[in-house]
């Protein structure tokens, strides 16, 4: 997800070393445009007709089990709360540990640069029923985690998609967890009288933080055997989806207060997408070949370096490349251009003035100056780059899902008609490459 490891920690370092000076908060404050000092930030709120709601849900507490974020058209409610964008101070710790910070030096900062921001959706609230939902399944980047997409998967579900947010286990996350079962002599303590947790009975919680590429290690056999199990990944989740939509009772490990009843016959299981970032994009890629429930796919800013090419041809859904500007090279395009095909439809956009990170929800929270030091922000708006990016989702996704909505009113961005929008790429591609 993120680049330039060396640069972020020396920058981490140098402000934490100035945190500890007597005017850190005001100054601090002021050139990342923080919480203290400005209004400004924070993640945009959904734009459709639609309140958005969100849940977590874990099927099989094991590694091996189903974990995501849940995204869907909910009911207004005064009680409904919005949930911390980061979950809990582990996520801090992953997120230091895959930019090579130390973990006591970066949880203050981060804490106090994120630490209060909330995803745009209810927590647990009901879900609103109100005709089929289309389904999309979001792969999330390297380095990221469930959460880090709230802008564009919160979009989505405003417009009335279900949209299941999955964490991938496969070590690419910066941080995610399942449960082991307890020793017995730790089950008999939990017999005695205590305060209600949130961990399931019998179970305890075990940490699953970023793997590096380790020493002579060849990065495209681990990447590559990572973005099988992401693949899987996503189908799995979309299995379950499946499983709750026929009404079969199911078993969410983590002790959340949505009713999985209410989304029995909720969801148009003929209606299926794949999406996702970096990492994810690629993970698109191998899902649509693996999985032909998938109807499309939409990749921002896909790395294509770990699929093998022999699934090009395999592939047989339409595809919707959305890069940014400053990210893309030329092996990388002409690895997307191999998916070519004069029968089924494949575009390409590049958003103007975007970085690899104008797609998560980090490029709303830092301001001008750190952010573009970080990389974090491109030299467009990021609220405009990522409108321009969800209308033109919205619009490819009618198109291939065979939607009635009106979405079809931005089919002109998929052509990349618009002032900030470069049709295909910016990247020179020589022939002999493709």
């Amino acid at each position: 997800m993120f680049s330039n490891g060396g640069f972020v920690q020396l920058l981490a370092k140098k402000i934490y070393a100035w945190s500890r000076t007597d005017q850190w908060r005001c100054q601090l404050s002021f050139f990342t445009m923080g919480n203290t000092c400005s209004n400004n930030l924070g993640i945009p709120p959904a734009k459709g007709p639609n309140a958005v709601g969100c849940t977590d849900f874990m099927m099989d507490h094991t590694a091996q089990g189903s974990f995501f974020r849940l995204y869907y058209p909910c009911q207004e409610s005064e009680k409904a709360e919005k949930p911390d964008w980061i979950p809990c101070k582990e996520y801090f710790n992953g997120l230091a540990d895959f930019m090579k910070i130390n973990r006591t030096l970066s949880e203050k900062i981060f804490n106090y640069l994120f630490g209060s921001f909330k995803i745009p959706a209810y927590l647990d609230a009901p879900f609103k029923q109100s005709g089929k939902c289309p389904v999309v399944i979001f792969s999330h980047g390297l380095g990221a985690f469930r959460t880090l997409y709230s802008a564009i998967c919160a979009e989505l579900a405003s417009h009335g998609f279900i949209v299941a947010s999955v964490e991938h286990r496969d070590q690419s996350a910066s941080a995610t967890y399942y449960y082991r079962e307890k020793p017995e002599s730790e089950k008999r303590d939990e017999a005695l009288p205590k305060t209600p947790a949130l961990t399931p009975d019998g179970l305890e919680e075990v940490w699953m933080y970023y793997r590096a590429l380790q020493h002579g290690e060849s990065e495209f056999t681990l990447r590559n055997k990572q973005v099988k199990q992401r693949a899987d990944e996503c189908i799995h989740a979309l299995d379950k989806l499946i499983e709750i939509n026929s009404g079969i009772s199911v078993q969410n490990v983590l002790r959340t207060q949505f009713d999985w009843t209410t989304l029995e016959n909720s969801m148009d299981l003929c209606r299926i997408a794949a999406m996702g970032h970096s990492f994810g994009g690629a993970t698109v890629i191998e899902a649509l070949c693996k999985e032909v429930k998938f109807k499309c796919g939409v990749a921002l800013d896909a790395w294509m370096f770990p699929l093998d090419e022999e699934i090009f041809p395999r592939v047989k859904q339409p595809i919707f490349f959305i890069n940014s500007e400053k990210f893309q090279w030329a092996g990388n395009i002409s690895r997307m251009r191999k998916l070519d095909s004069a029968l089924i439809q494949r575009k390409m956009i590049t958003i103007r003035g975007t970085v690899h990170q104008s797609f998560p929800d980090f490029t709303f929270l830092t301001g001008n100056w750190i952010g573009k030091l970080m990389k974090l922000k491109g030299e467009i708006d990021p609220e405009i780059a990522i409108d321009l990016s969800n209308k033109a989702t919205l619009a490819f996704l009618q198109r291939h899902l065979g939607l009635e909505k009106d979405f079809n009113r931005w089919d002109p961005l998929i052509d990349g008609k618009d002032e900030n929008l470069i049709s295909g790429t910016n990247v020179t591609v020589l022939q002999s490459s493709i």
